[in-house]
């Protein structure tokens, strides 16, 4: 049992029969009367986000939330098949569980599946890949204002914004979090 004056943020509680993952925290005294713990909590199981407030002494079981690594293999169209790398057990997701965690993974790329209680609720990509330019305009000696960025789309097929001396064929890492152009490798 966790209390809610120990929450931080990424922890998994169990709250009226749903697991919520803490977003964010915020421990307030106000001048008069008693503290309390403002929160912003999301579902796992549905994403929704949802903003709670808590005095300090009350208490909520953790959730154990599973991570294992699994090895993505590919998308027949519908379903997301992945392999279990230690028992080569292999699942199929559909595109609501998988949502857009696999936009910047390649096959055979390994990936960790989230699961509680033997439900998979999300897929976290490693968090810097390493992709190929596969389309992008070229960039013109001269046409550097400050910070300037062209689209490119990468071989999974997610549209980057990268500075104008990356050229296609180039292989880039991105931050798979926020979607950015970290550097050129």
């Amino acid at each position: 049992m966790i209390s809610a004056g120990d929450f931080r943020n990424g922890l998994t509680l169990e709250i009226d029969n749903a697991v919520y993952q803490v977003i964010e925290f915020q421990h307030v005294k106000p001048g008069k009367g008693a503290a309390f713990v403002r929160t912003k909590l999301r579902d796992i199981k549905n994403g929704g986000l949802t903003e709670r407030t808590f005095r300090p002494q009350e208490k909520y079981p953790q959730a154990h939330i599973e991570r294992s690594d699994m090895q993505y293999l590919y998308s027949d169209g519908e379903l997301y098949n992945f392999m279990n790398v230690e028992t080569f057990d292999q699942i199929a997701l559909n595109d609501e569980a998988v949502g857009d965690s696999l936009k910047f993974v390649k096959e055979n790329d390994m990936v960790k599946m989230l699961s509680h209680q033997g439900n998979v609720f999300a897929i976290e990509p490693p968090l810097f890949v390493e992709l190929v330019i596969v389309d992008t305009e070229p960039g013109f000696k001269g046409d550097t204002a400050q910070g300037a960025t062209k689209p490119a789309k990468v071989e999974t097929g997610a549209t980057v914004y990268v500075p104008l001396f990356v050229n296609q064929g180039d292989k880039i890492s991105i931050d798979t979090r926020t979607g950015d152009y970290m550097k050129r490798v």
